[in-house]
């Protein structure tokens, strides 16, 4: 490989790392969870969906008190495919 092929590599990696993680961030889990509630709030569930619902977002909400956004989002987009979002 000539240096400009390895120099072009270097910097196509140095530019789409940060992209890609960036990307691949999470939700902050409060817009999540309010965005749950909203759909939530406009959807008509059966009882043992809407048990099913409380539970993952408690579960949700008890992960984005500990600041770990991606599990916490993770439930709330458990909840909202019950929802229908």
């Amino acid at each position: 490989m000539n240096r400009f092929a390895l120099a072009f590599a270097f910097v196509t990696a140095a530019i789409t790392a940060p992209l890609a993680s960036a990307l691949a961030a999470p939700v902050p889990c409060e817009t999540a969870l309010k965005d749950l509630r909203t759909a939530e709030a406009k959807a008509t569930l059966n009882e043992a969906d809407k048990n099913k619902v409380s539970e993952l977002e408690t579960k949700g909400i008890e992960r984005c008190n500990a600041d770990d956004d991606k599990r916490a989002d993770d439930f709330f987009a458990q909840a909202m495919k019950i929802v229908g979002k």
